[in-house]
């Protein structure tokens, strides 16, 4: 028998200061504050969320190490966008921000790639429709990304043609 999840409720992460972090992922995510434990924890949903916290970051020091890349642990969130133009309003403000570090079609999704203030990595990705995946469905690719002709192909204006 195994566990039936559904999705990935919230993430919690170890970083140098919350209320840096917490400025951060209001900033550049929309991300509200939901709760404070004053120099120790800051969580937050995102905006029009329906969960108690999406992220929660627990404050371990200015002088706290980051972890190597390569070495066992986490590598990276995946916080999904509900519309293709999101997801190109997500290249902007993570360009914006200095955040943005890479961006990869998938085939079954669209992704951006980027690190937050304490060098954690997360990608932000828009699901493409299941019965468009056709043999990306088992396929792991890495293609290049092209946000304007995915927009063009996915957006609310080409799904009305």
């Amino acid at each position: 028998m195994s566990i039936p999840v559904a999705n990935l409720n919230h993430a919690v992460l170890f970083v140098r200061d919350a209320e840096a972090s917490a400025e951060f992922y209001g900033r550049v995510f929309g991300f509200e504050v939901v709760d404070k434990m004053a120099g120790r924890a800051v969580f937050m949903r995102a905006a029009g969320g329906e969960n108690h916290h999406d992220l929660g970051l627990f404050s371990v020091g200015p002088e706290a190490p980051r972890p190597p890349r390569g070495s066992s642990g986490l590598y990276h969130l995946a916080w999904e966008v509900p519309t293709i133009e999101g997801l190109a309003t997500a290249a902007r403000e993570l360009s914006a921000a200095g955040a943005l570090t890479g961006a990869s079609d998938h085939g079954v999704s669209k992704s951006l790639y980027g690190r937050d203030i304490d060098g954690i990595e997360f990608e932000i990705m828009w699901r493409v429709p299941k019965d468009a995946w056709g043999e990306s469905e088992k396929q792991a690719a890495i293609l290049p990304l092209d946000i304007d002709a995915e927009v063009r192909r996915w957006g609310s204006a080409a799904a009305k043609a």
